[in-house]
Order: structure tokens, then sequence, then C-alpha cells
């Protein structure tokens, strides 16, 4: 068992324990712990404090203190140093704002660094508009907890020396802000469309700019550094579309520095972003889809082709078509319900809501009798497979009508897969499956549908999405017109 020295000294009128060991480096660790009691009249009562203390103390456990998380160990500072002084000594606002932010960020004792405060003193500025007092306070209780870190060896210096809680001066790394400003997205956006900012940001942004050191204010100052990364990427050969997607998570992140007052201006908007590539999809004409549907009969993916070819489904709407979405008696279908993969936490990951990409994107269609009939096959199929299964059949998805034999829902990413292939084995024209949903709007648009009435069938937010994408498809629609008015040219300008 280790020898715990110890002795009493005053302080401010206290007496103080002041314990003594060594540790299994045989290195002399010290640690002061208040009494609570007065120096006057209070000798003797300190004097067996101190020796049921040096009976207790406990310094394998002391000397794993640098360990805990700097909310834990703020809250037994706060017991162990000061439960004994003057309430007015410090404020209550510690451990009401200063122990629950630290909470959040799950940062050891031993990591904390002077970014980490300089960072907490920020946010209570500017989210929090604390007062200049609220902010000195605070600096002064954080000074004098750790301190008492260093004066007990579990800290070497006290990262808080040099941290001005009240000037917005100190220079901040730009992947450390975009790292941060990923952290606060997380709870603000959708899932998939946070796992997409996680793949630009964590996997392409950082690394390139972490070796480079630029802070926010050399952002502002050098638009070109932006400018350069772009440009580092598309010589790697990626599309421009992909380099737009990450200026448009540097430019969103570097829009919040602005707001919040840490750079003056969004250098995002003065760099030349790539020109958009316009994606020209592969479409099948009415005879090619009668052909694809002869040919997918049986097929694992023929339900998910069916729905996307006719309906104008997206591989999310088809898989997450669930059978209380279809009313047989009114001949209709909802699309309500949708399933998408994610990476979360490097996981891919099945998100199933009520809810589609957009709010157009809910949409009602009628119930055509070839899809009925298609269906109640599909019903009579599935209870049939469990019967034939028994407790082998997954019941996790009995609500859904996608399902294989076993009952398990089909991924989304097996249609996106599948399909290609199929079209491969059965030498037709590559076309992805998304292009079905294309194929569909061209067929509606050949055979005179408006543009208005393509866009609800397709559940687009917005009619110049249905505009831009299909009014190009059908070229046979332009030789009519132009026949139409070929006969009023003058005489002498026909051919």
């Amino acid at each position: 068992m280790t020898n715990v020295a110890g002795h009493l000294r005053e302080q401010n009128g206290m007496y103080q324990m002041i314990l003594s060991w060594k540790d299994t480096d045989g290195k002399r660790r010290t640690k002061s712990i208040s009494t609570g009691l007065p120096v006057k009249g209070n000798k003797k009562r300190a004097e067996s404090l101190l020796r049921k203390t040096q009976k207790e103390f406990n310094p394998e456990t002391m000397q794993q203190v640098s360990d805990l998380p700097v909310s834990e160990y703020l809250n037994r500072w706060l017991r162990e140093s000061v439960m004994n002084l003057p309430p007015e000594t410090y404020g209550s606002d510690l451990g009401r704002v200063v122990v629950p932010y630290f909470e959040k960020k799950r940062l050891s004792l031993k990591a904390l660094s002077p970014r980490d405060l300089e960072t907490f003193f920020r946010y209570e500025r500017q989210q929090e508009e604390a007062s200049v007092q609220q902010l000195l306070d605070w600096h002064k209780e954080l000074t004098d907890a750790l301190q008492y870190a260093v004066d007990n060896n579990w800290l070497k210096v006290s990262p808080i020396k040099e941290v001005d809680p009240c000037l917005d001066n100190s220079p901040v790394l730009f992947t450390d802000f975009i790292t941060d400003w990923l952290k606060m997205m997380k709870s603000r956006v959708e899932i998939t469309t946070y796992t997409s900012y996680e793949r630009a940001i964590v996997h392409k942004i950082v690394p390139y700019f972490e070796p480079l050191h630029y802070t926010l204010q050399d952002m502002e100052q050098h638009p070109k550094y932006i400018q350069d990364f772009y440009q580092h990427e598309l010589d790697r050969g990626l599309t421009a579309n992909t380099v737009i997607h990450y200026h448009a998570n540097i430019r969103k992140c570097l829009q919040y520095a602005f707001q919040i007052g840490m750079i003056r201006s969004n250098p995002a908007d003065r760099v030349e972003r790539p020109r958009k590539e316009k994606f020209k999809s592969e479409i099948y004409s009415g005879e090619e889809l009668e052909q694809l549907f002869k040919a997918i009969q049986g097929d694992p993916s023929e339900f998910g082709v069916i729905m996307a070819a006719f309906y104008g489904l997206r591989r999310s709407e088809v898989v997450g078509l669930k059978w209380d979405a279809i009313d047989f008696e009114n001949k209709k279908i909802s699309i309500q319900h949708t399933v998408v993969t994610a990476k979360v936490n490097g996981t891919l990951t099945e998100i199933a809501r009520d809810k589609t990409k957009t709010k157009s994107s809910c949409r009602t269609l009628p119930l055509i009798p070839a899809c009925e009939q298609m269906l109640n096959k599909m019903k009579k199929e599935q209870e049939q497979n469990r019967k034939v299964c028994g407790k082998s059949y997954c019941t996790d998805y009995l609500d859904y009508i996608y399902v294989d034999p076993m009952g398990k829902r089909i991924r989304p990413d097996f249609l996106s897969q599948h399909f290609p292939d199929f079209l491969v084995a059965h030498q037709m024209k590559r076309i992805r499956f998304h292009d079905l949903r294309h194929s569909c709007a061209s067929l509606l648009y050949a055979n005179g549908v408006s543009l208005k009435e393509i866009q609800e069938w397709l559940g687009h937010s917005d009619i110049s999405t249905t505009s831009n994408i299909y009014t190009h498809l059908d070229f046979s629609s332009k030789v009519s017109s132009a026949n139409a008015i070929v006969n009023i040219f003058p005489e002498n300008a026909k051919v």
C-alpha cells in the first residue's frame, strides 16, 4: 500500500490538507484538499480530518484524473475544492453552463486545449449572447479549476492561460471549423443529407486542407486557396458536378462563419466554380419497354422495373411501398413512404421513413388493372412463402410489398446493381435503373401529356425540373411541330 504523507497549511483563513506520495514511476505527487474549516479554533478537527483522509486516500485513483472527461473533472473540483467556500465565491453558472457545454464534447482533461476553450467562449458570446461579466466570471472559475489540476500534477500547464474570453482574434483552422460545423449540421438536416456532407468533408475536403494549416482568415484573404482545391480535384479526374457538390459544402460552412462574425465575407462567393455538366440520360422507347417487360418476367427486379417504367417511381419509392398504400377498393396507389441507404458511422444502413424526397413527391396515382393483378399475385405468393418457410420467414417486413421469398425487404442498391447486369445478360441497350423514370416521362410527353401533368405524375416540386430534364427527350414531337407550320412559309422559301 502506498504511503501517503500529509500536513496542514493555512490559506485565506482556512485549513488546507496537503497530501504527498510517490507514483509508480517514483515521482513525488501532491494534492491539496480544502478542509472547509476556518483556522481559528479548528486545529484539532483539521488534524483529525487529515489523518482520516490520509488513511482513505487512494493515489492510484488520483493518477487517473487527467483521463476524466472535462465535465466530470469540473464537477469533482467543485465538490472537493469549493463546496465549503462562501456561495458568492463561484457563480452557479459553472455547473449550469460550463459543465453541460463540455459534457457534449466528450473531451478528457488531458486533451483540453486552448482552442477548445476559445471555442467555448466564442459559442457563449455569439450563440448565447453572454455578457462580458459572465465571460470573465467563467474564465476566472476555469482558471482556478485548471490551476488546481496543475498543482496536483494532473496537467503540466493550464490551457487557459493565453485565452482571452472576450476576443475573436484567435486564429481558427479552416479544417477545425468545418469539422465542428459538420457536427452541428448532424442535428439540423436529414441523415441522408448529413452522410452526403460527411463523405465530402471527412474524406475529401479535410484531407486536402489539413496539411496546409489555413485559418479561416487565410481563406477569407485568399479565395484562390479554394480555387486551387477545385482544380486539384478536377485534375485528379473528378467530374465537375462532384466538385460543385464540394463547393456547396464549403460555401455553406463559410457562410455560417460569416453569419457569426468570424469572417467579414464569404470567400467561396469569390471563386469560379466549375461549369455544371448536363447529364443526358438514355431512355427506352415504347417498343424497347415492351421487350423489357417480356424479358423481365420472373426476375427478382420485375416489380421494381414495372413500377419505375410505368409510374415513374424512384427506387426509394418502389422499395418503400407498403400494402396499406394500395387502395384496392378505390383503385389508388399512395406514394408516401421511402427506403434509402446511407453510410452512418461508416456502416451502410437502410433508412425507412414516412417521408418522400420532397412534399410534391407524396402523391396518389391510379391503380391500373394490370398492376392490381400483379399485386394480388405477389400477396398470394408472400402468404404461401410464409407458410412454407415457417419460423425461418422474416417477419420484420410484413407490411412491405417488395420482399424476397424469405420475407426480407429488397434493398434499394439491389435494383441499381442488378438491373444493368440483367440488360447485359439479355443483350439489351444499357440504361440505368433511374432512366426507367426518364423513359416514363418521355412516353408521357410524346403522347401529349402536359408538363404540369408530368410534374404531378413524377412528383417534382418545381415544373422547371420537369422541363429541364424531359423536354429534349422526344425529337419526333419537334418534327411534328415543324411540319405543322411549314405550309405557311412563302413559296420561294419551300424546298
